[in-house]
This record gives C-alpha cells, sequence and structure tokens, in this order.
C-alpha cells in the first residue's frame, strides 16, 4: 500500500499531463463541431494502452523497489547492478556507491587490523607487566613495615589498573569468558575487601559489614571485578570515616561510603564512558573508565547498577540483585 500511493504520486504529474492532452483534443474536436465519437474512440485505445504502460512501468518500479530494500537488508555489497538501474543516472550514481561501499570496506579492514594489533599489544604488555608486580608482592609481604604497606597499597592500585585495561580489551572482544556458577555472595564480597585491607589498615577507614548468607548465580572474577572497582572508588574518595556494605531483604547490594560525595548535576552521566566529574577532575588519577566498565559488567550479568550521593556526605551504590536472580531461574 505504501509503494503504490508513493508510485502514483510519483507519477502524479505524468497521468496529469495525459488527461490535459485528451482534454485538449476533445475541446478542439468541439470547437470544430466535429463528431465526438472521433475523439472517444482513440481516447479509449490510448487510455487502454496508457493503463497497460502504467501497468508495466509499475511492475518494472516495484522489482528496482525490491531490490533496494534487499540491498538495505543485506548491505551494499549485494548492489547488483543491472538489476537495480536502468537509467544513465541510476547506473552512474550506483557506480558512485560501489565505489564509496568499496573504500569504506577496504578502510574498515585497515581499522580493524590496526584495532586488532592495538588488543594483542596491550594485552601482552598487561600480561608480562604481571610478572614484575607479583615479584613485588611477594618481597613486600616478606616484611611488615610503614613503607612496605604504603607500598603494598599502592601496588595493589597499579594491579587494578592493569585489571581495568585488560577488562576494557575483553569486552570489546568477540570472545567471551563468562563462566556462571552459584556462589556464596559472602565469599565474593569478603575476597573482594581482603584486596583492600593494606589500604584499610593505612588509612585508619573502618569497615562494617555483617556477613550474608544470600547466594547467586554469576561469574565470580566479573562480579569481583566490578566489588573491587567500587570498593576503589569509594577509598579514593573517602579522606575519613569508612565504607559500609550491606544488603537487605529486597536482595540490593549497598556500598555506602563518608567520603566527599557526587555533585547532583555530575551524578546521572557518573556511568558513561570517560566521564569525571567535578571530582574527577581534581583527581589526577581519575580515568572515568571504571564505573563505566561496571555498568558494562553488570549489564552483561543482568544485575542494575545505580547511585545516589550527597556532596560532603557520601556515595551509595546499589548492586540489584533480584532482577538477575529472576532471569537465571
Amino acid at each position: 500500500m505504501k509503494f503504490l500511493r508513493n508510485y502514483f504520486k510519483q507519477r502524479f504529474g505524468v497521468i496529469v499531463i495525459m488527461l490535459l492532452f485528451a482534454g485538449v483534443f476533445a475541446l478542439v474536436f468541439a470547437l470544430f463541431s466535429l463528431p465526438m465519437k472521433a475523439v472517444y474512440y482513440p481516447f479509449l485505445v490510448c487510455g487502454v494502452m496508457g493503463v497497460g504502460i502504467l501497468a508495466a512501468d509499475m511492475a518494472r518500479v516495484y522489482k528496482k523497489h525490491r531490490s533496494l530494500e534487499e540491498i538495505k537488508r543485506n548491505g551494499a555489497q549485494s548492489l547488483r547492478l543491472p538489476e537495480v538501474c536502468s537509467t544513465v543516472v541510476e547506473k552512474d550514481m550506483s557506480e558512485i556507491i560501489k565505489a564509496l561501499c568499496s573504500e569504506f570496506s577496504e578502510e574498515k579492514c585497515e581499522y580493524d587490523e590496526s584495532r586488532r594489533k592495538a588488543s594483542e599489544y596491550y594485552t601482552l604488555w598487561a600480561h608480562q607487566i604481571k610478572t614484575p608486580i607479583s615479584s613485588m608482592y611477594l618481597m613486600l609481604y616478606s616484611e611488615d613495615t610503614p613503607m612496605s604497606r604504603m607500598l603494598l597499597s599502592d601496588l595493589s592500585r597499579i594491579d587494578r589498573y592493569v585489571g581495568m585495561a585488560l577488562t576494557y580489551l575483553k569486552l570489546d572482544s568477540d570472545g567471551s569468558d563468562y563462566v556462571l556458577k552459584r556462589h556464596s555472595l559472602d565469599k565474593l564480597i569478603k575476597k573482594s575487601v581482603k584486596s583492600f585491607s593494606s589500604e584499610f589498615i593505612l588509612r585508619k577507614l573502618s569497615l562494617t559489614y555483617d556477613g550474608t548468607e544470600k547466594s547467586l548465580i554469576t561469574d565470580e572474577k566479573w562480579f569481583c571485578f566490578v566489588l573491587e572497582q567500587l570498593l576503589s572508588n569509594a577509598l579514593k574518595y573517602t579522606p575519613s570515616g569508612g565504607i559500609t556494605i550491606s544488603i537487605g531483604d529486597d536482595n540490593i547490594l549497598c556500598i555506602a561510603d563518608t567520603g566527599i560525595g557526587i555533585a547532583p548535576e555530575d551524578l546521572p552521566r557518573i556511568f558513561e564512558h570517560g566521564y569525571t566529574g567535578e571530582n574527577g577532575r581534581k583527581n589526577s588519577s581519575a580515568s572515568g573508565i571504571g564505573l563505566y566498565l561496571c555498568r558494562r559488567i553488570c549489564d552483561n550479568l543482568g544485575i542494575k547498577l545505580s547511585a545516589a550521593s550527597e556532596p560532603d556526605v557520601g556515595t551509595k551504590v546499589y548492586l540489584d540483585l533480584t532482577q538477575y536472580d529472576l532471569k537465571t531461574e
């Protein structure tokens, strides 16, 4: 129906001109007092021929329309010049489109290859740098001094940044290493908190967590990455006070801190790629990637991530695990 409406709209001018010509002939015959039957017969014959020509033209245009619809569905590479194009202008336009598609395809291949090489390089770099990090961990764990604890805290931060880089590369890769199993939420939280133990002690920040008997189906590595990133952010912007981890009967895990908080105008955008906000611009180590990665991972795990904050009071980040449980069941 849409095609017919568009077709007649396109051919409306031609139909009007044909009818106008017929009207001119009829008027001329009437002015010269010629028998009108001499007009009716050729007009009828021309009308039948016109309808036939119009039908043939409609069939041709419809075939072209179907071919173009197929091109839209399958991509410009499916363009078949002899079937789609009939006029010189259409052929010229199709040749231009084909040339542009070919150029785009070549540039896309070059871009994909460049991105693949960059991904391989940074993945290799991240894995290689893990070796000296592990070696430094062993040396620092062998002694317990204020200096070693401070260095251990900084080394742990470096290790998390390397892990963040690997996570960023893996999220955009074609493969997936998600392994979904039922895990104890308490064990996952304690495992994530343990990696920050030296920083809590060094900065004299409190941690409040009463434990939980809840469990969930998730990927241990990716879920712990989210928890560690949220804890890292909380520690980064909490100069004094502490962090509270809790989960209620509504299956919403809350990580709350007593830090500097987030400005109201920044809060809606904190999960955007590269967005640092007012506090991030004051902190040179802020990249605007951590919370973005958390949102991407939570989307993949079926967890709703949200936050609430008040400047100079603190920030609360919520992980809604209810939706995820409903999906997996």
